[in-house]
């Protein structure tokens, strides 16, 4: 290996976590909660040009993104159990989120189920919704991935390639190896692989597709978002082939590469059967927005109403003086 293909490497950052007093700064949180935030903001814009109500995405948010981590993590545990529950194991740790893994499959189920529930409280039509938030929640995983980085997570096999990934030896204060809390020593272990890389620029492209898709044409009925899951999917599986960490496997493939294969299938599945065409502006509106817009419907119905009564109130005074005028005229 020469000088110089080592100065190609991409080198990993030093540390991933920052310590002020008491509090653990970590990149990886913060980079989960840009995608929040960015995702929410975007969203609701795009909801809003179909013809929702503006808010609305942040409602929905506050249901699905504490389901989506929870079904996350929940996914994460459930497919690398020996971390947590094999020999050497700590159970106790699989409720440490902050230590990153978070399974994006467990994330969409579970934050769909949380998004079913505030859109069904709302009176809106989750399909709808979810073409609104497909890109910008995709958009959202691109940011989350830059929090692996800081990580150094989720990178491929070996390779020589001059956008290879350098892994850094980090140890604690103490001097013990600690490859998320430490800090670096600058001794490069390996050069890998950055797939989480792949997956970035990947889900980048996809988001302008599914942009561009979504101004040429009509589509709607949930059917977009099945293009980001399927779009997602297909990215996924190749980049699950090249990762060379600890994963469970069934056949010697990683769990990840199934669900998948068998996602994409059902989201190709969703896209053709689902209804053509884009919903009607009209039933993207909240229950709030309806019943706002009846109560004030009422209101000037009652205003016209009482106009109406004060009009014809006047015309029988009028009435009644000019009867007693002519009534005098005749006595007299």
């Amino acid at each position: 290996m020469t000088s110089t293909e080592i100065l190609a490497y991409i080198p990993s950052p030093a540390q991933g976590v920052w310590h002020v007093g008491p509090l653990a700064l970590r990149a990886y949180a913060l980079f989960i909660i840009i995608g929040i935030v960015v995702s929410v903001v975007w969203g609701d814009r795009r909801w809003v040009a179909r013809g929702g109500t503006k808010g609305t995405v942040l409602d929905v948010a506050v249901w699905a993104v504490p389901f989506g981590l929870l079904g996350g993590r929940l996914y994460h545990v459930a497919t690398d159990w020996k971390t947590y529950f094999g020999p050497g194991g700590n159970p106790v740790e699989a409720l440490y989120v902050w230590n990153g893994g978070l399974g994006i499959w467990g994330a969409v189920f579970l934050g769909g189920v949380g998004a079913w529930i505030a859109c069904r409280r709302r009176g809106i039509p989750l399909p709808a919704f979810g073409d609104a938030v497909g890109p910008p929640i995709l958009l959202a995983q691109a940011i989350g991935r830059i929090g692996n980085y800081f990580n150094q997570e989720l990178y491929g096999r070996a390779t020589t390639q001059p956008w290879g990934l350098e892994i850094y030896e980090r140890v604690d204060s103490n001097g013990r190896l600690d490859p998320l809390n430490g800090v670096s020593t600058g001794f490069v272990e390996k050069v890998v692989h950055p797939t989480f890389l792949y997956e970035l620029l990947w889900s980048l492209a996809i988001v302008a597709l599914l942009v561009l898709i979504d101004r040429k044409y009509t589509i709607g009925h949930g059917r977009l978002f099945a293009l980001y899951v399927a779009g997602y999917c297909v990215g996924r599986f190749w980049v699950e082939l090249m990762r060379d960490d600890f994963a469970t496997k069934i056949a010697g493939l990683r769990v990840n590469t199934f669900t998948s294969a068998i996602v994409f299938v059902l989201a190709v599945a969703y896209f053709v059967i689902a209804t053509k065409g884009r919903e009607d502006p009209a039933t993207l509106k909240s229950n709030d927005d309806v019943d706002g817009g009846n109560d004030a419907a009422d209101g000037d119905a009652s205003g016209d109403a009482d106009e109406t009564d004060r009009t014809t109130d006047a015309r029988d005074v009028q009435t009644s003086d000019k009867k007693a005028e002519e009534e005098g005229s005749t006595r007299g």
